[in-house]
């Protein structure tokens, strides 16, 4: 398959953070997603959310037309390659509110 595979996380991303609740969408990355997906890209929400909670934020994005490719695991492709799913998910760019460059943190490290 062709594309990029993109790892998305969900509360601080897609929509404000309020976990538990699901806070305000964030409209502009979903149109985003649905664009970039449109053109090939694989699309994997990647959250630490779970049972009930994880469905809520599935149903969440199906409602705005975001519909992943995979939910907390790695791509069908990703599974083969590898003989099987592994925790860390697999992708070519994680979308995350955490996210941290890793140069810039090693430009804060103070010297040994």
């Amino acid at each position: 398959m062709g594309g990029r595979m993109i790892a998305v996380d969900f509360d601080g991303t897609i929509c404000r953070d309020c976990y538990p609740n699901i806070g305000e969408a964030n409209e502009s990355l979903i149109r985003y997603l649905k664009e970039v997906q449109r053109q090939g890209d694989r699309l994997i929400l990647w959250t630490c959310r779970k049972g009930e909670k994880l469905e809520e934020a599935v149903r969440f994005c199906e409602k705005r037309g975001l519909v992943f490719d995979a939910v907390n695991e790695n791509l069908p492709e990703t599974i083969q390659a590898f003989g099987g799913d592994s925790r860390k998910i697999f992708a070519d760019i994680y979308i995350d509110d955490r996210c941290e460059r890793p140069w810039e943190v090693m430009q804060r490290r103070s010297p040994a």
